[in-house]
């Protein structure tokens, strides 16, 4: 529940449409709902702006779906990350507008279709195989009312790819570079825009990239001075931030 909702919660108990009990009933898990396993945080959007995002990992298919259900009940957008198929199957048995978006492993429920950024986010991949990260952070940004473009495969090893693309990227009022192997591409995108660059090291690269450790480390030592760096093949974190950033 959100500050939008509750002022339209105000709104039909002024005019009757609400009886007192009944928004009483709405408010009742405020500021959040205890399921014994989690305890799912309504508070949240109204707190922060963006509702509660439900990180999937070694949770059970039936716990995904209790908690999904529940901040869905609530009218806001719900993103569920790092999701399997067995996961999604459980939420769209309760909740059947329910999308899952394979490439970015995410279930998604778009009940709020307002645009709350300023411009456009930016999602850079320096390869196909990082891919699974930037989609991440495109489904994330979207979600929280973001407009989002794309463009993929631009890494430093043919970086006419990038040039060719400056125009677009000059459009952007925040940029999020996800690239694996060295992790140079943050620097470079950094010195042709004068907007935050979000960098995101993914686990892309043979041994010595130690699972996304030696991107990692060249991001956090970016001499673009505008380039800031979120934990290893972390999409949600750098789609999370940049939208925050894109609502100032």
């Amino acid at each position: 529940m959100d500050a939008k909702s509750i002022r339209k919660l105000f709104d039909e108990d002024r005019r009757g449409t609400t009886t007192p009990d009944e928004a009483v009933e709405r408010l009742r898990h405020l500021p959040f709902e205890d399921l014994g396993f989690a305890k799912v945080d309504h508070h949240r959007a109204l707190r922060v702006g963006m509702p509660e995002v439900v990180f999937c990992e070694r949770k059970t298919p039936a716990q995904v779906a209790a908690i999904f259900k529940r901040l869905a009940q609530h009218g806001t957008n719900v993103l569920a990350t790092r999701a399997t198929k067995e996961q999604f199957a459980a939420v769209k048995k309760s909740v059947r507008a329910a999308k899952y978006d394979a490439a970015a492993r995410a279930i998604l429920l778009v009940q709020d279709h307002e645009h709350y950024g300023k411009g456009l986010i930016t999602v850079i991949s320096a390869g196909t195989s990082d891919l699974p990260v930037a989609e991440e952070a495109v489904v994330t940004a979207e979600v929280m009312g973001s407009e989002v473009e794309r463009i993929y495969d631009v890494g430093v090893a043919g970086i006419h790819r990038l040039l060719a693309h400056r125009k677009e990227i000059a459009r952007s009022r925040v940029v999020i570079v996800c690239a694996g192997m060295e992790g140079a591409l943050p620097s470079v995108v950094g010195g042709l825009v004068g907007v935050p660059v979000i960098a995101v090291p993914t686990s892309v690269g043979y041994g010595a990239a130690f699972g996304g450790m030696a991107a990692l480390l060249g991001m956090m030592n970016s001499c673009a001075s505008n380039v800031s760096v979120v934990n290893i093949d972390n999409g949600f974190g750098a789609g999370y931030v940049a939208s925050l950033i894109n609502r100032l």
